[in-house]
């Protein structure tokens, strides 16, 4: 919230010398408001909070999901590997006992 308020107050000294600049007068609502100016920055800024809020979770769920430690997939290939390993050894096991 006071993100936004500092964003308001800016905007509005920005707004005030626009306006002085060209000549015209101060307004909040209207055609030529305020108000307009200031919805614009703060969807803008929403709409940014939103994509990396929204890149962040699909991110995370791509990673969890695909090759993360936290992945079932990396618990299976892990078992996988272990049992290519036991198969090797009880092979090496038997050669032994037999020669």
């Amino acid at each position: 919230m006071t993100a936004w308020a500092g964003q308001t107050y800016t905007g509005w000294i920005e707004f005030i010398a626009e306006q002085a600049k060209r000549g015209e007068t101060l307004a909040v609502f209207g055609k030529f408001g305020y108000l307009w100016p200031w919805l614009q920055a703060t969807l803008e800024n929403w709409q940014s909070e939103w994509l990396q809020l929204m890149t962040f979770v699909l991110f995370t769920t791509f990673l969890i999901h695909k090759g993360s430690h936290e992945s079932k997939d990396a618990d299976e290939a892990m078992q996988a590997a272990l049992d290519r390993i036991e198969q090797k050894v009880e092979s090496l096991e038997k050669g032994n006992v037999q020669g």
